[in-house]
């Protein structure tokens, strides 16, 4: 918002009531923490947490042509999916560029919900309009829809807690329509903290209903509301990448180490030549995950990459990962240094820091 005004989710006054820290995030006011982000993460890996995920844009494209269009617009292959499943992909400038990653979700034999990120939901919108065909539609929900993100090993015994035993969670990746009390909730496994989880989506005016309702229920399961901070350390120690951070108009998806969700065997999609130039040549320069080694402040984006005195890089995101112990980023390397074991330097205000360039993801459930 231009205005410097900042959007509020449905859940704010809970937010409010519960004592959250609310910090300015993609245009809208959302805690960051309500206990701490150590023990909010602890108990999303342990038990069980839930974030509001209501900022997120919620696009939904049908018509008859919707399927073939949408095709053309995001790297993955819609083709792939059956009514009621959903796969990771990205929406592409010509370039190649990354304007965002989303998550598609195919609802309707030609009806797609695009999960989207919050600061990103009108520059997607406005692309696809401006290249959408005639035989498609396309509205922006988001307003109008809530949303949370259920995650952790215990959100089974949730579940059943909060809609009964006869209910069964959707798979890895499928969503399903269900109703309770006469409300409608569309709920995704999906997540973005490597936990089993869920996300699920309500009319606005339900939020606090649910919310509630699922804090009662979580209860007997150690359930914490978390931030925007567990939520930025979680999907850290997974290597999943955040946009504006690590994702950008100015890389693809090939630098970014996330070619797994580009079918380029598709004929025609916008950004696909760029791409095929990238995998061909092989990417300039790749994001990579790394370990801070010893005692040390923790990286931070922006923070340079030495090796051997030169300057072979950028940190994008870091951390001290709650659950490792220890300093933990991603950062976009020169290709030659991309070795995962090579040993890096990390600038922090003016003194050098070791690290390791690692496999990812950081974290391993054991």
């Amino acid at each position: 918002m231009s205005d410097g005004a900042q959007k509020t989710t449905p859940l704010y006054d809970e937010h409010m009531r519960r004592g959250a820290k609310m910090v300015p995030f993609g245009g809208w006011l959302m805690p960051v923490q309500y206990t701490s982000i150590v023990e909010e993460h602890r108990a999303v890996r342990k038990n069980i947490g839930m974030f509001d995920i209501s900022h997120m844009g919620q696009l939904i494209v049908d018509g008859t042509g919707a399927r073939d269009w949408l095709n053309t617009m995001l790297t993955n292959n819609i083709d792939k999916l059956d009514v009621g499943t959903g796969q990771y992909t990205f929406l592409l400038n010509d370039a190649g560029g990354i304007i965002d990653d989303l998550i598609a979700y195919r609802i309707g034999d030609e009806k797609f919900l695009l999960v989207v990120n919050a600061s990103r939901t009108d520059e997607d919108f406005s692309w696809l309009d401006r290249h959408r065909a005639n035989d498609v539609d396309l509205k922006n929900r988001s307003a109008d829809y809530g949303g949370v993100a259920i995650q952790g090993p215990r959100v089974v015994d949730l579940f059943h807690a909060v809609l009964g035993e006869r209910l069964d969670l959707p798979p890895r990746n499928h969503i399903v329509d269900l109703a309770r009390n006469g409300k409608e909730l569309l709920i995704a496994r999906t997540g973005y903290t490597g936990e089993d989880g869920v996300e699920v989506f309500f009319w606005a005016s339900e939020a606090t209903w649910f919310w509630n309702l699922v804090l009662e229920k979580g209860k007997q399961f150690g359930i914490e509301p978390c931030g925007l901070g567990a939520r930025d350390t979680l999907r850290l120690e997974m290597c999943y990448p955040l946009n504006g951070s690590d994702l950008s108009p100015e890389r693809n998806p090939i630098e970014a180490g996330l070619g797994f969700f580009v079918d380029l065997t598709k004929p025609n999609f916008t950004g696909r030549e760029v791409l095929l130039k990238t995998k061909e040549n092989g990417p300039a320069e790749k994001l990579v995950a790394f370990r801070m080694q010893g005692k040390g402040p923790p990286p931070r984006p922006h923070y340079s990459i030495f090796d051997n005195g030169e300057r072979v890089g950028e940190v994008t995101s870091g951390t001290v990962s709650p659950s490792l112990n220890y300093g933990i980023g991603m950062a976009y390397v020169s290709a030659s240094h991309a070795k995962i074991g090579s040993n890096i330097e990390i600038e922090i205000r003016g003194q050098k820091f070791p690290a390791t360039i690692e496999k990812k993801p950081l974290y391993k459930r054991s």
